[in-house]
């Protein structure tokens, strides 16, 4: 449906209207400044899907964070921390727990190392950020295009092999916004689609480059204690797949192209809890499981009888993409310092 304009999509239009007209005012009130946008002592980089299930916002923010520190910046990530079980300010390390912080925060702190924060209101999470590490010079945000209460200096969207489907909003469609971009809907600095090789639905532009990114599955596989194995010796090995992701078939294809074939796919909810994924992998106490860096996350904490491996997920970013990251982040000047009222 979200793919064709073919019958039963037409059924939503309705309801895609009200949407539109609904997110349309929204953006109309914060720019006219009748809702407040809080703005941060220090630039902030807003990361997010303008599609529904899963474009890629987390990978980016990862490769974001690590670009941004071979470049001399000190970045901190600020998230709501989807799925967790609480709502205030959270520092986020690498021994929290995804349940109290949200499984995407705990994954960004594992592989970048930078300080996390997560709150109900990114402000809220960027300002304890930044008052307990003072020489944060941009903070990242993971998953914020929607959230214009929070002041983007650069906006990052993400998009997927899907592009912008049928090109309609939801429900009819997978648009949370319109593309391209109109009326007082802020518009993205930089656009990137991420492809896995398969064909891939082009983004139109929107006035700006679209920036082609490959992703795809690290060479190695790596456990919760850190150790690596090669994922070709899994090749022909009796296997299950464990994906609890927006969209789990584009893992379980992806293993199918490394040469890795799970005699069981396991597709759970995205954010799904440590106990459901226990419960969906059964009694079996011996067949090894692949997933993503994602659910190891919570699959770590649960201390299973059987090997679980990750899979981490690479991205091929054109050089011209990140030079233009850094151009529209340069009048900022990494390292200058701010204070916090």
């Amino acid at each position: 449906m979200a793919g064709s304009r073919a019958w039963p999509a037409p059924l939503w239009l309705p309801l895609a209207w009200l949407y539109g007209l609904l997110i349309g005012l929204r953006h109309r009130l914060f720019s006219l400044g009748w809702l407040h946008a809080e703005c941060m002592p220090v630039p902030v980089l807003v990361v997010g899907n303008l599609v529904v299930g899963g474009a890629g916002k987390t990978p980016a923010t990862i490769a974001l964070v690590q670009h941004l520190r071979r470049q001399g910046w000190k970045p901190g990530v600020i998230s709501r921390g989807h799925g967790r079980s609480g709502s205030g300010v959270l520092p986020v390390t690498s021994d929290s727990s995804a349940a109290a912080a949200g499984d995407e925060p705990l994954l960004i702190a594992r592989r970048t190392g930078v300080p996390v924060f997560v709150a109900a209101r990114r402000a809220d999470a960027g300002l304890a950020l930044l008052q307990a590490h003072p020489d944060t010079d941009v903070l990242v945000c993971d998953d914020g295009l929607q959230h214009l209460a929070l002041q983007a200096t650069v906006r990052l969207a993400v998009f997927d092999d899907r592009g912008i489907g049928n090109g309609w909003l939801l429900p009819a469609g997978l648009l949370r916004e319109h593309w391209p971009p109109r009326g007082a809907q802020p518009r993205p600095d930089l656009v990137w689609q991420q492809t896995s090789g398969l064909a891939a639905r082009q983004v139109p532009s929107a006035g700006q480059p679209v920036w082609r990114v490959g992703r795809r599955l690290a060479t190695l596989a790596v456990n919760a204690d850190g150790h690596e194995r090669p994922l070709a010796d899994f090749a022909g090995q009796p296997v299950r797949a464990l994906a609890g992701i927006a969209r789990p078939e584009v893992f379980f294809d992806m293993l199918n192209t490394a040469g890795v074939h799970p005699r069981q796919r396991i597709a759970l909810p995205d954010h799904a809890g440590a106990g459901a994924m226990q419960q969906a992998l059964g009694s079996d106490d011996l067949t090894p499981v692949i997933c993503t860096e994602k659910d190891l996350a919570k699959l770590a904490g649960l201390e299973l009888p059987c090997p679980v491996w990750a899979v981490p997920l690479e991205l091929d970013i054109p050089p011209e993409a990140l030079t233009a990251l850094d151009a529209a982040l340069s009048p900022y000047h990494p390292g200058h310092g701010h204070q916090i009222a």
